[in-house]
């Protein structure tokens, strides 16, 4: 649980401090009395009487109580420090900065656990180990460079990673961008990215607490909390975007159905970053990219102004807004020659404004004052204006300033000549502004922050379904695939509309059921898992010769204990289904079926429990969508019971966690239904 004696604490001890400022514990010494911390600041060294001019105690013993102990010793003396200083010395606060714990080996996770087991006792606060350690308003407690500028309006950042905590803000920082607490977690051995976002969420204050939040996460140990968080800052206001770094195909080569071999835990952290309505980035450009988007106002509509100087990055610039989704309107209208008439002869205003290399900050000025005041169909504004060398653009720099300060519509500057200009870029960021020094990666940013949807509702309604029957089932069911009989109850008391269908173990059984179903009749085997593989699957079965001489065959396959009989259907054949992930909770896919799922794998996901809204979402973003609305003559199918057939997979999975994997593949689509016509079910009961 994060404390004050983490944020803000009034005496710090730095174990292991030295007068080398090459190593952790000198250099984060150094960076805490270069930071002008105003508590009481100790050292611990065996060896010194007095390090970087603070009084240094050999014997920790001797130590007065402090709040916050910061450590950068060898973790085998760890645990013993750690003891003395939580029993004796009231700490509540612990940085541990050395390597050499769980991320090593075995002996080194042994250590790393008595040392948590020691701080939860003690009701302390762990960050670490083999972190960076801690930036705070109130003290720089971090053994790396650059300590970029501290800002109580700046950005959050929390990562688990140090090396690229540091490579990250090292990006950040020439751009302008500003950071008002910094977490690195390390091995994340009491607290991770989870319980610092958490603690964010709970201490929130409007008006006083930063709005931005980037994470950088290799593992995510409890979505769920994660998921509450996030969700729960961005509903405050907040914006996110994280970074989760690796993914493991392993789960869904070793699993036996559809959904199970598309889902993976990483399709599972995006479905959760889309629940929560958290930005994901793929690397650390483009995670500062999007917190510089972050730092201007909210773009309202997706119609566009790009005002340049210089043809060609506007034109990349505007095949990066198009491509992501966003509009570059052309300007047609009297106010628009009006503008015409105050720039130099050459010049445009279609859109890309462009006033030439030889425009002036004044007819800058009036562009943006255009674009902000007398064209409505603009939402927002990019400026790009550098310099080739051969006069200074100080004033330009100052117009965009004071515009971004007065302008109702976001401005984004992006100024590439990071040599040329240096000294007007460096005046530009001191006056508290972010810039991009690439127009694409702007372009990219801007249209995934406006397409990345706000976070679902707190409470999700589900249709009413048959709980009882279906607890009653998995109760009573073994672990495994369930039985045929015991799907099709599963889906009824889902109410999830599916075909007739009939399971016979003889021949004579059979020739009685498929009285009660007409011909054409299509036949499965029961029992094995892959049936078109084995042969078991018949369609178009038109008479009861041909269902004899089918049955007799199939009956001998490998595994087959029955065999199934349903009516020939037609429609658009469709999936959905849902896999267990293990700490994310179930996974819910769904798409079109046949070859689109089998090679084109266009399927969408999300977390359960799926909403109306969800479902809806799921079935718009698919590549496919097209062939659901109807297209070149062909009748698409009724969407909206397919959301329904979505969000009651989604409450039969809540009244039954114990399902691991679920098909309904292929369901049929028509214009006035959809029918699940083959579905498995596979449970494990803890």
């Amino acid at each position: 649980m994060i404390n004050q004696q983490l944020l803000n604490p009034k005496s710090i001890t730095v174990i292991g401090g030295s007068d080398d400022i090459h190593k952790p514990g000198g250099k984060v010494l150094y960076n805490i009395i270069k930071g002008n911390y105003k508590g009481k600041l100790y050292v611990s060294n065996p060896k010194q009487d007095e390090v970087q001019g603070i009084k240094s105690y050999k014997n920790l013993n001797d130590l007065p109580e402090t709040e916050l102990a910061i450590l950068a010793i060898a973790a085998k003396y760890c645990t013993d420090t750690v003891k003395i200083l939580a029993e004796t010395k009231n700490t509540k606060a612990f940085i541990i900065l050395s390597a050499g714990f769980s991320e090593t080996n075995d002996e080194g996770a042994k250590i790393e656990h008595e040392i948590v087991e020691i701080i939860n006792k003690h009701k302390a606060v762990l960050i670490g180990p083999n972190g960076i350690g801690v930036l705070t308003p109130n003290y720089h407690g971090v053994f790396t460079s650059p300590v970029p500028k501290l800002d109580p309006q700046g950005v959050d950042f929390i990562s688990g990673s140090g090396a690229t905590a540091v490579f990250i803000m090292e990006l950040g920082i020439p751009n302008g961008l500003t950071f008002a607490n910094v977490f690195s977690v390390g091995n994340s051995a009491q607290t991770g990215v989870e319980e610092v976002l958490e603690y964010m969420d709970l201490s929130y204050e409007e008006g006083k607490s930063p709005k931005v939040k980037l994470l950088y996460l290799e593992q995510i140990n409890k979505p769920q909390k994660l998921l509450k968080h996030a969700s729960s800052l961005i509903r405050k206001g907040c914006k996110i975007a994280a970074v989760k770094a690796g993914s493991s195909s392993a789960g869904s080569r070793a699993a036996s159905s559809h959904t199970g071999a598309l889902a993976s835990s990483d399709v599972a952290v995006d479905a959760l970053f889309k629940k929560a309505g958290i930005v994901r980035c793929y690397g650390r450009q483009e995670l500062i990219t999007l917190a510089s988007v972050f730092m201007q106002k909210e773009l309202k509509g997706k119609n566009i102004a790009i005002i340049t100087h210089a043809g060609g990055p506007a034109v990349m610039l505007t095949d990066a807004l198009e491509k992501g989704g966003l509009n570059i309107p052309q300007i047609k209208n009297k106010k628009a020659n009006e503008l015409l008439e105050k720039l130099f002869p050459g010049s445009s205003v279609a859109n890309p404004i462009d006033f030439l290399a030889t425009g002036t900050a004044e007819q800058l000025s009036e562009i943006i004052d255009y674009c902000d005041n007398e064209f409505s169909e603009i939402d927002g504004m990019t400026v790009i204006f550098g310099t080739p060398g051969l006069s200074r653009v100080f004033d330009a720099y100052d117009v965009i300033d004071k515009k971004m300060k007065t302008c109702k519509k976001p401005i984004y500057p992006v100024l590439p000549s990071l040599n040329e200009a240096k000294e007007e870029i460096s005046e530009f960021i001191s006056k508290g502004r972010v810039f991009f020094p690439e127009e694409v990666l702007l372009g990219n940013a801007l249209a995934k922050v406006f397409y990345t949807d706000k976070p679902e509702t707190k409470n999700i309604e589900l249709p009413e379904i048959d709980k009882k029957t279906i607890r009653t089932i998995i109760e009573t069911s073994e672990n495994g695939y369930l039985k045929p009989e015991k799907v099709q109850a599963l889906l009824d008391a889902a109410g999830i509309n599916r075909a007739k269908e009939f399971v016979a173990e003889t021949l004579e059984d059979a020739l009685q059921k498929v009285k009660k179903i007409s011909f054409p009749v299509v036949m499965k085997v029961v029992g094995p898992v892959h049936k078109s593989d084995v042969g078991g699957v018949v369609l178009n079965v038109k008479n009861e010769e041909q269902l004899k001489s089918e049955f007799n065959r199939m009956i001998k396959i490998k595994d087959t204990t029955a065999i199934l009989m349903q009516p020939m259907l037609s429609g658009t054949e469709l999936f959905a289904g849902a896999k267990y992930e293990d700490k994310f909770g179930h996974l819910v896919l769904a798409g079109m079926g046949g070859i689109f799922i089998e090679v084109l794998k266009d399927v969408s996901s999300a977390l359960s429990p799926v909403s109306k809204k969800e479902a809806e979402k799921m079935i718009k973003s698919l590549k496919s969508y097209k062939l659901i609305e109807g297209t070149r003559g062909q009748k698409g199918i009724n969407k909206e019971k397919f959301v329904d057939t979505i969000i009651r997979l989604s409450a039969l999975l809540e009244a039954a966690p114990e399902i691991t994997e679920m098909d309904l593949n292929p369901l049929l689509g028509t214009p006035k239904d959809i029918v699940a016509v083959d579905a498995r079910i596979k449970i494990e009961k803890k």
